[in-house]
């Protein structure tokens, strides 16, 4: 009854029946859907590699395999793939779904060197981790790093489980390796795109570096991965030329002569500043008509909050006509009032 109780609650979840969901279990997925599926991902709260293995592994059940495990085409990079890495400025290559590597620039054979020296067959990344001696050393962190590795087959299984290639590397590695069958029971898969790991290299000692990997859409089961050194992290300072704070705005400093006047006339300064560079009646106020003089006299004292301030001339039209119309209405009012006491 207690084993039966997860089951219950699991179906119950996926919107399921009982049976349905115990026959799955026992891998009859013929026929199963994909809303079926994406019902019990959400029960089980699977993550995104996780899911995609479950549609992997229903794929394969309903694919009618009758020649049973084939013999996989020997693989290549084209020349402009490797032309890309050799164009990369940090150290790169590109693998499979089975860690062979398939091609490397200069600076990644550098440093995986101590894989491509592996003498037991192809440089590939899960032999040199478990049947390598010197494995451990170069990883650092190697139980992490065999975690993932192991994770990494586990879902290539369940993307093509006729790969013979494939099935017999996790057959040497599961006879030959303790560490490795313990993993490969767990039945654990993940994403390996991003990352840091830390190694030690025979020659340059130490190193951390972050990771990227790339699949190319032309040949999905290769990935190509990328390394750069990871940057120090540096304690963030606040900076002590300004306080906290928005920083104060500087006012600009006009250097148009054309406007000197009207700073003058602002500041209350003398009422007639020397000629600019080409001036004329238009440049002073003292030049100008009667008429506009006055009302440049009028205009000007309202705008004392302005200092420093060139007043364009649109303004000052504008303000000239805000205060024809007051003029006119004083002169309304001033009728109207007359008008009544008559």
């Amino acid at each position: 009854m207690r084993m039966l109780l997860p089951v219950m609650k699991a179906a119950l979840l996926a919107g399921i029946s009982v049976e349905y969901y115990t026959r799955l279990e026992r891998g009859n997925a013929a026929g199963v859907s994909e809303d079926v599926l994406d019902g019990v991902a959400r029960a089980l709260l699977l993550d995104e590699a996780e899911r995609a293995h479950l549609f992997d592994l229903v794929r394969a059940a309903n694919t009618d395999r009758a020649g049973g495990h084939r013999p996989a085409p020997q693989q290549r990079v084209r020349p402009i793939v490797q032309r890309i890495l050799d164009s990369i400025n940090a150290p790169a290559y590109v693998r499979n779904g089975r860690l062979d590597i398939l091609a490397a620039n200069p600076l990644g054979a550098a440093l995986h060197s101590p894989v491509f020296d592996d003498l037991s067959g192809a440089p590939n990344m899960a032999r040199f981790i478990f049947l390598n001696p010197t494995g451990p050393d170069f990883f650092v962190d190697w139980d992490h790093v065999a975690n993932d590795v192991v994770a990494i087959l586990r879902a290539e299984a369940g993307r093509d489980p006729y790969d013979k290639r494939l099935s017999d590397l996790i057959g040497e590695l599961s006879t030959r390796s303790e560490p490795f069958r313990v993993r490969w029971a767990a039945h654990n898969v993940k994403f390996h795109r991003t990352g840091s790991k830390a190694l030690h290299h025979p020659l340059i000692g130490d190193v951390v570096l972050d990771y990227e990997a790339l699949s190319s859409p032309a040949t999905p089961a290769n990935a190509s991965s990328s390394t750069t050194p990871s940057p120090p992290v540096a304690p963030r300072r606040r900076s002590t030329c300004w306080p906290a704070g928005p920083r104060p705005l500087r006012r600009r400093q006009s250097t148009d002569h054309r406007h000197d006047w009207k700073r003058t006339r602002l500041s209350g300064a003398a009422d007639v500043a020397p000629l600019p560079p080409g001036g004329g009646a238009a440049s002073r106020p003292d030049l100008l008509p009667a008429r506009r003089r006055n009302l440049h006299e009028r205009v000007t004292p309202r705008l004392g909050d302005l200092s420093g301030v060139p007043v364009s001339r649109a303004r000052r039209r504008g303000q000239a006509r805000s205060g024809r119309r007051v003029r006119r209405a004083g002169l309304d009012r001033g009728r109207r009032a007359s008008s009544s006491l008559d």
